[in-house]
């Protein structure tokens, strides 16, 4: 049955964003759709276990929300008033009309016009990254509407309340209430596709490094994470940024049989078992990658992309071109202010340069997130931080810093398989001959 029930769990995550892109081309209203299709999920949970999932579970879920998204929006007279009034105000053409004689209520299978299809998630993709919509509030209403993730995901991922994030999300709905669903002409595409990208590579780490709860790995997200840059990539194939990010996402997904042990305890890297990574995503990735490398001048995804082709096509951590992942770094902290690259970085100098250099580069780090904190700014301290001042502390030969490092990284995180690993990194400290 626990299998059984993840299944259902992973089909309904898969096909939420499809459903809820079908109900707002065909009906236009956002956050109503949302609710609707959320109750057509949950009665899906309940009802699938126990009669099975049907023949075609889109189908079902697309009739369930549609009917339950009807009977909403005819069930309150004001409500319906304010609806008349905002459809006076759209264009004709702004949403596909459904085909005359066709029953509103979505009580047939043609009760949306047409077949949803992948284009649909791809459209409410490009929707949630509109233009009028600050970056902050693209990334937030993507993760919710497209990944799937909840609100206090989210809110943990920008480190906010969760209530700040709840009010940035119905915000930002309000703000593409009326817009056209349809996928954005060239010009706009192009204006867009940053925000796009950013959003699936945050849906694909949410995937492949959960923040919170007793999983490691989400694999639902970081596969569609990645079945999404697909689509982008279908849509723009010769596009670097494209290609490189779905270099990255196959790069980095091939370790994860590797990435934790029997009772789900994570391995870090130059541990793993490589023997269990995916050789076949490895080869696909590498390819994409020097794909990406020939489609323009080298950015950011590119540049991560050839960082972990290098570590996947190390047979042995000890093989690994570290000089070489350090030059690739330099190259991209210089592009971008993001924290993850400077770490990495950081890791990368400790590995060429040795550990006493790699902190001297953590430490560095850590007094400009304080100076950003301190200034009122989002430069908020990361248990990443903490952790890898462990490890390197471990290193330099200091136990008694590198345990309060560990610790204090592990109370940080709100992964539960980081943090067991990180306090039996501490504790093998206090037990040095074990």
């Amino acid at each position: 049955m626990g299998r059984a029930t993840d299944d259902i769990e992973d089909l309904l995550r898969r096909h939420a964003p499809q459903v809820l892109g079908a109900l707002v081309r065909r009906y236009g209203h956002f956050d109503p759709a949302e609710d609707s299709v959320q109750e057509a999920l949950i009665a899906a949970s309940g009802q699938w276990p126990r009669d099975g999932i049907p023949d075609n579970p889109r189908g079902w879920l697309i009739r369930v929300a549609s009917r339950r998204l009807t009977d909403r929006l005819r069930s309150d007279e004001a409500r319906r008033r304010r609806e008349e009034r905002a459809a006076a105000l759209t264009p004709a053409d702004a949403f596909v009309a459904p085909p005359p004689g066709e029953d509103p209520s979505g009580a047939g299978p043609s009760a949306l016009g047409r077949a949803p299809s992948e284009d649909d998630t791809l459209t409410l993709l490009f929707l949630c990254c509109h233009p009028a919509l600050s970056p902050a509030a693209q990334i937030a209403l993507t993760l919710r509407a497209v990944g799937g993730l909840t609100t206090a995901e989210i809110a943990r991922a920008h480190l906010v309340p969760e209530a700040t994030m709840a009010q940035r999300i119905s915000r930002a709905k309000r703000a593409v209430r009326g817009t056209q669903f349809r996928q954005p002409d060239a010009q706009d595409r192009d204006q867009r596709l940053a925000a796009v990208l950013q959003v699936l590579y945050l849906i694909f780490n949410e995937g492949y490094t959960a923040t919170a709860g007793p999983d490691l790995h989400r694999t639902d997200l970081a596969r569609e994470a990645i079945r999404l840059t697909r689509a982008v990539r279908r849509l723009l194939p010769h596009e670097g940024r494209v290609t490189g990010l779905l270099a990255l996402m196959v790069l980095t997904e091939a370790r994860a049989p590797a990435r934790t042990g029997p009772d789900g305890e994570l391995i870090p890297l130059d541990q793993q078992d490589r023997a269990r990574w995916d050789r076949t995503a490895i080869a696909e990735g590498t390819a994409l990658t020097e794909e990406a490398l020939a489609q323009g001048p080298a950015g950011d995804y590119q540049l991560q992309a050839a960082i972990a082709a290098l570590h996947d096509e190390a047979a042995r951590a000890e093989d690994t071109d570290w000089p070489q992942i350090l030059a690739l770094y330099d190259l991209l902290v210089r592009r971008t202010p993001d924290p993850a690259a400077a770490l990495g970085r950081a890791v990368a100098v400790a590995m060429v340069h040795g550990p006493r250099a790699g902190l001297a580069e953590v430490d560095a780090l850590a007094e400009a997130a304080g100076t950003a904190g301190a200034a009122g700014t989002a430069g908020q301290r990361s248990h990443r931080l903490d952790a890898v001042r462990g490890h390197l502390l471990e290193r330099a030969g200091e136990p008694d810093a590198a345990r309060t490092a560990y610790r204090a990284a592990a109370d940080a995180t709100l992964s539960e398989p980081e943090a067991r690993y990180l306090r039996r990194r501490a504790d093998r400290l206090d037990r040095p001959d074990t």
